[in-house]
């Protein structure tokens, strides 16, 4: 992000639409709208926002299963055979480990 081009006003956006969507599209970084010297939106390409989301998304699946790792290394729940064992159990009425 650039301070000098990615962050501007409401007003000027409206003003140069077209020339910030070209902006937008080429570069791929946001652009901050102040209103009143104030931040208060952020305008991305759709393409640009769609990686971010799919980051995320990375991210919290990572940090599900660092917790998930730790979990185990504390010794909570369940041994894995037993959690088969038991949904076995609860949907056939019988185990694949007879």
């Amino acid at each position: 992000m650039n301070l000098s081009h990615d962050i501007q006003s409401l007003t000027d956006f409206k003003r140069r639409t077209p020339e910030f969507l070209r902006r937008l599209k080429r570069t791929g970084n946001p652009v901050v709208l102040t209103i009143n010297g104030k931040a208060e939106l952020v305008v991305q390409d759709a393409a640009s926002y769609q990686r971010l989301f799919d980051l995320a998304e990375r991210l919290e699946t990572i940090q599900a299963v660092k917790e998930g790792l730790a979990s185990a290394e504390r010794g909570e729940g369940r041994p894995m055979d037993d959690v088969f064992d038991a949904l076995e159990k609860e949907l056939h009425g019988t185990t694949f480990r007879e």
